[in-house]
């Protein structure tokens, strides 16, 4: 006889059958209802990771169902709420506490070794309890946020100060996050960059301490409801005014600059400044209560608990805003590489053509360099210099590198997806457009550098020829030069991967510098220099204060390049692997002087055509690597998410097949096109 084993029940069955009620103040028995009820909506399998939204509605549908089940969740929680300290849920978690970036940093290194002990009242152990594996964060998010509102309206949650013990925990936190408050808004990176008006009284930051003691007072000896709301609209109005004081300084960071410790400042103001919201919106007495805020602090919790160590996580969210600052100094500096107008996009290829002329001459002296016979660091020395000093002729004669363009211009192209700037979702239609203006402007200065590097090279080497009698480069040595452009018999391709790096590295370093001299105040720091004032007349100074201002980012970016590309041959050579840099204008260049050594009869013409695709093709890697870096930094900078990435490319596709020409030639007139992007599905 084979006996069928009992189908084990459910949780929904299991809690029915048991028929009873939970008692508010038997906190265990509380938590581990909302363990067995919360691994109802965690996902079991990879299928069910990627729709939990779906799993979350089945389980209100049955809470609907069975009001037994319902009335145990709402006293589990009221059990947690009631008998567990809300103090450091609310005060620290997803909240840096270190007075410094650094500091807090070393903190969470000495606790990721070792993590520090929780006490089993505290409400942050019911979270670890609930959410106990490391990757809860993950499926939790995941869940869209108006879905969790739906489900904690649903089961009628809300707190309460009605109940003594929660009020008192809510006040005390309130006043902790209060005087945090204060304190910060009373450093030197935040006070000094305020408006003039805001500093003669007690700024927002101060004032809001004041309305905190005042309500607590109220509440305390049970006020009337319409005192309470007046003194707590008061409060509300406050941190508003906080939160505006923080977006004043950061959008004037574009024209005073910004450090680590001001975004580390404000970032940990602004986490504060929620938390008090959340408070304040629970003690107000109007009955109201604000679920979306809830549901965000729930989700930040959570993640928080599960990743309040990770060094990942810090730097991701404290640096993502210095990011953004040195994004956005090379955007506003990539506004000139975008060319609108016919007018516009002639003078990019005229600009270019300049810069093109400098490079061939530095083209030549390069190769001059490379025939003395030098140890490899005076060699890479003599290299970086040569280099330096073209970029740096270029940046001063106003003429345009096609391969200095793309870590500008994407910088400029994402701030059009500026969710800190833009209110909503991200403009990803009016990108589009954008980016074909920036595809014409790069091909405007490829063409431009190209059309004056190849025969002005040439011309150049003959002249050398001509003068002292022999070739700059001949036989075998002409013939590599030329074997060096190719795409599949040397890694040049590889090598354009490898300098497209560093035409990205640079433009980051020209950015944090430029950001330093502005948030240093130097211009008006040299103007007052003791010595320099003495030295030298009022005009020359502030001249020289004027020129430090906007070019000293410029002026080290391009050092930077200089001397990336010319130790990397060095350094290759030094260690045995195969690493160089291949740069599309000094490829141009020095397929000329190949070209001219070995004589044009000489070279088949398959070869030659080869030759000629690999500059292109190092030209185009160039392009690739360095804007897809800078736009990809720009962008996450600016709060774009990978899941928003489809929808951008399939946006720009749609563009370039309904007005490709706009990505190779400007329109005849300007004229403000009606977009139609694609229809979501």
């Amino acid at each position: 006889m084979i006996r069928l084993r009992k189908k084990k029940p459910g949780f929904f069955e299991q809690v029915v059958e048991e028929n009873t009620i939970l008692p508010v103040d038997d906190r265990k028995k509380g938590l581990q209802f909302l363990i067995s009820f919360f691994a109802e909506i965690r996902p079991q399998t990879r299928k069910q990771r990627k729709k939990p939204e779906e799993k979350l509605r089945h389980v209100l549908e049955q809470l609907r169902k069975e009001p037994l089940v319902l009335a145990n969740l709402q006293n589990s929680l009221l059990s947690q709420l009631r008998n567990s300290h809300l103090t450091s849920a609310i005060t620290e978690s997803g909240i840096p506490l270190a007075r410094g970036f650094w500091q807090e940093l070393s903190n969470r290194l000495k606790h990721k070794l070792l993590p520090p002990l929780k006490s089993d009242t505290d409400f942050l152990y019911v979270i670890n309890s609930v959410f106990f594996r490391k990757d809860d964060f993950v499926w939790v998010e995941a869940i869209p946020r108006q879905h969790w509102i739906n489900f904690f309206e649903a089961i009628g949650f809300s707190f309460s100060p009605r109940d003594t013990g929660i009020k008192k925990e809510l006040l005390h936190s309130l006043k902790i996050l209060s005087f945090q408050v204060a304190q910060l808004g009373l450093e030197r990176d935040v006070l000094n960059y305020i408006p003039e008006e805001e500093r003669v009284h007690d700024t927002a930051y101060v004032r809001q301490n004041y309305k905190v003691h005042e309500l607590e007072s109220l509440l305390m000896d049970n006020a009337s409801e319409t005192e309470i709301t007046a003194i707590s609209v008061q409060l509300k109005n406050l941190i508003e005014d906080c939160y505006r004081l923080i977006d004043y300084i950061r959008e004037s960071h574009s024209e005073k600059g910004a450090s680590l410790q001001q975004t580390y400042l404000l970032l940990i103001l602004s986490n504060r400044l929620q938390r008090m919201q959340l408070i304040t919106d629970v003690l107000d007495a109007d009955n109201k209560f604000d679920t979306g805020r809830f549901v965000d602090l729930f989700r930040l919790l959570v993640r928080n608990e599960k990743r309040k160590n990770s060094i990942r996580e810090f730097l991701s969210q404290g640096v993502g805003y210095l990011a953004y600052q040195i994004a956005e100094h090379k955007g506003t500096k990539g506004h000139k590489y975008i060319t609108e107008t016919r007018r516009e996009f002639y003078k990019m290829i005229y600009s270019a053509m300049w810069g093109g002329f400098i490079i061939s001459f530095t083209a030549i002296i390069k190769n001059l360099i490379g025939r003395l016979k030098l140890a490899p660091f005076p060699m890479g020395f003599l290299y970086s210099v040569n280099y330096s000093a073209g970029f740096i002729l270029i940046e001063e004669t106003k003429s345009t590198l096609a391969t200095k363009q793309p870590a500008f211009t994407a910088s400029a192209v994402a701030s059009s997806l500026d969710t800190r700037k833009i209110e909503g979702e991200p403009d990803i239609e009016g990108l589009a457009a954008t980016v074909a203006k920036v595809s014409r402007s790069q091909i405007a200065s490829f063409f431009g550098n190209l059309v004056v590097v190849f025969p002005l090279t040439f011309l150049l080497a003959w002249l050398y020829d001509l003068a002292f009698g022999y070739k700059i480069a001949e036989g075998d040595a002409a013939l590599q030069m030329l074997t060096d452009q190719h795409p599949w018999r040397s890694p040049a391709l590889l090598y354009a991967c490898f300098t497209g790096f560093f035409l990205f590295v640079s433009g980051i370093i020209a950015g944090y510098w430029q950001n330093k001299i502005q948030y240093g105040r130097i211009k008006d720091r040299l103007k007052n220099h003791p010595v320099l004032k003495v030295s030298m007349s009022a005009k020359r100074l502030d001249k020289l204060a004027q020129y430090v201002e906007k070019h000293f980012g410029a002026l080290v970016g391009n050092l930077a390049l200089g001397f990336f590309l010319g130790f990397s041959g060095v350094l290759g050579k030094i260690f045995g692997v195969p690493f160089d840099i291949r740069h599309i204008t000094i490829a141009s260049g020095n397929t000329s002087i190949g070209l001219y050594g070995t004589g044009i009869d000489n070279i088949p013409p398959l070869f030659l055509l080869a030759v000629f695709a690999g500059v292109l093709g190092i030209g185009f890697f160039n392009f690739l690597i360095s804007f897809s870096l800078a736009f990809f930094m720009a962008v996450k900078s600016r709060g774009i998410h990978l899941s928003q990435y489809p929808r951008l490319f399939r946006t720009i596709g749609h563009y370039f097949f309904s007005h490709p020409r706009e990505f190779f030639l400007p329109p005849k007139k300007v004229i403000d096109l009606v977009y139609k992007p694609l229809r979501e599905e």
